[in-house]
């Protein structure tokens, strides 16, 4: 064997976990690093009298080895504790640094024992004193090295994948909280669906309650963008509506609101959110609507339904301090319904074709649902028609709230 001979790129891919159904032994890719030629030798003879399928190349150097780490991988490295440019447990480090997938074998000398222990602690899967290996341990060392990292990696994934099911809780309790509601006239209905399966909650956000004077408040918005800092600023505007409607505040004022705590809270510039704001008084069966850069709601009374005429504003944050959000009033039916939505649910496809449903294509769905059915029966099949016309060909979250209320006695 010589330095700097092995082309790396012809070793084939990486060792995996042997199929019990196959007798194919796993092949192993090998990286030795040790400067003495000597000791470099013998290593090589002793994986030949293995029996392991393998590819064994060798570096002289930490910064050889890093390189080739950092272009090719490998499945094992041998590592010499003492190198020109490294030693001890800074170049078991260093080698993790290059290659976190990578299992470490140390080579250590007959009086440093206490070395290989300090790099299994640093990372190292394992330690082999040199003149005291034979063949079958070093099999037996490159073998349930690889294995017991491939072990640690499944671990370490398992984790994260628990810590982000976590997360999701957390962050959806946080969007999507139960209404406060006191009056049985008055029902919530809601849904919520990621964009992609598995998904991390984005922005959008609902909210509903009703205050001591009767009147029902809602809220639905939508941040833009997907991820965990578009999740928490949707969780934050959605708390601070709650606390400010409890508090008093309505309208235009509450927006303002909004709106400074959103550009406090954004991670970056251009984040904004749209949003709409609805009272609902059935005593004076009356509702006012606030919509921010947000779509019109769609009313049902009589069995039919139709968007709601209404007045924009501009999303929040888009001109901080600048916007001006006009009310509309609106008079509303004894018994009937109001749906809010966000993009989610009308930025998909129609069908096979490249045509969006858009607005006009929703309300003829909603209008094939049969309204004798429940809400949630009723919104469950509508976004069921939904997903199926776009086909998963537009990946965005949608959230819907339905207010349904009936006249008394």
């Amino acid at each position: 064997m010589t330095a700097q001979t092995s082309d790396a790129r012809e070793r084939p891919a990486s060792a995996s976990l042997p199929d019990p159904e196959s007798a194919a032994p796993p092949h192993y890719r090998v990286l030795l690093v040790e400067d003495d030629a000597g000791d470099a030798l013998l290593v090589e003879e002793l994986l030949a009298d293995t029996g392991l399928d393998h590819t064994l190349s060798w570096r002289k150097t930490l910064a050889e080895a890093r390189a080739e780490l950092v272009s090719d991988g490998a499945d094992c490295v041998l590592l010499d504790l003492h190198l020109p440019d490294a030693s001890g447990t800074a170049a078991v480090t260093a080698v993790q640094q290059a290659d976190p997938h990578v299992a470490v074998i140390v080579l250590t000398g007959l009086a440093e024992s206490q070395a290989g222990v300090r790099a299994v602690t640093a990372g190292a899967q394992d330690y082999l004193v040199k003149g005291q290996v034979e063949p079958e341990l070093l099999q037996r060392a490159v073998h349930y090295a690889v294995h017991r990292k491939q072990a640690e990696r499944a671990k370490a994934e398992l984790q994260a994948t628990q810590l982000r099911a976590q997360e999701n809780t957390r962050l959806e309790r946080g969007l999507l909280p139960t209404p406060l509601l006191d009056s049985p006239a008055v029902t919530a209905t809601t849904r919520y669906l990621p964009g992609r399966e598995s998904a991390l909650l984005a922005g959008d956000f609902l909210d509903v309650v009703q205050t001591d004077d009767h009147v029902v408040h809602a809220l639905i918005g939508d941040v833009s963008g997907h991820g965990p800092d578009e999740a928490a600023l949707g969780v934050a505007l959605r708390i601070t509506w709650r606390a400010l409607t409890l508090a008093g505040h309505r309208g235009e004022r509450l927006l303002d609101l909004l709106e400074r705590m959103l550009v406090a809270e954004r991670t970056r510039h251009e984040m904004f959110a749209t949003c709409s704001l609805l009272t609902l008084d059935l005593r004076e069966s009356t509702a006012v609507l606030h919509l921010a850069g947000h779509h019109e709601p769609l009313l049902t009374a009589d069995g039919a339904t139709r968007p709601v005429a209404a007045e924009h504003g501009v999303a929040l944050g888009i001109a901080p301090g600048l916007c001006h959000w006009p009310a509309t009033r609106l008079a509303v039916p004894r018994s009937g319904a109001l749906t809010l939505y966000t993009d989610g649910l009308i930025e998909g496809h129609d069908g096979p074709g490249r045509h969006r449903l858009g607005a006009e294509g929703l309300v003829e769905l909603v209008n094939r649902v049969p309204s004798q059915e429940p809400p949630d029966r009723q919104l469950d099949r509508l976004v069921g028609t939904v997903r199926e016309l776009n086909a998963d060909r537009h990946a965005d979250d949608l959230a819907i709230l339905r207010l349904d209320w009936r006249a008394a006695g």
